[in-house]
């Protein structure tokens, strides 16, 4: 009866009447935790592009990720741009996309876990009258990325093999 209560109790069942199991380090451990830890599938690649936007003039790049593929990115302006992450899922009607943020600042970052597999990526605009440079570093799970400028591909920057 001892060891049900100081042992099995808080080990499997995390009840733990006497604190023994919590001194002993044992509470909880057959119960299910949040998992924090997302597995990939597939090939890290990392990248970091530069884009020099003239006044008024915008672009756009954007990452292929299968649903669940995993972004860390970080982007700096040398000034203030009008940003939007945004995503068009695969098999969407033509401009439909989804916007996870927008707004208007000179440096943006965190991870990003695809709802959907489809591009996903940023568009900025330069609305000031001066020469604006726009660096992106990102790591993660994509398949290719690519530059799009006036609504047309103008550079596959990176194609997985």
């Amino acid at each position: 009866m001892l060891l049900l209560v100081t042992a099995v109790l808080p080990a499997e069942f995390d009840l733990d009447p006497t604190g023994v199991g919590a001194l002993l380090g044992i509470r909880g451990l057959s119960v299910e935790r949040e998992q924090n830890l997302h597995i990939q599938t597939g090939t890290l690649h990392e990248e970091t592009r530069s884009f020099v936007l003239a006044p008024f003039e915008s672009v756009e790049y954007k990452y292929r990720l299968d649903a669940e593929a995993a972004l860390i990115y970080e982007w700096r302006a040398s000034a203030e741009v009008v940003h939007d992450f945004h995503a068009e899922p695969d098999g969407a009607e033509a401009g439909f996309a989804v916007s996870f943020t927008a707004g208007r600042d000179a440096a943006g970052g965190g991870a990003f876990v695809a709802p959907f597999a489809g591009v996903h990526g940023w568009f900025w605009e330069n609305r000031s009258g001066a020469e604006v440079e726009v660096t992106l570093t990102a790591a993660g799970y994509f398949t290719a990325s690519k530059l799009y400028s006036g609504g047309q591909v103008v550079d596959t920057a990176f194609a997985a093999e």
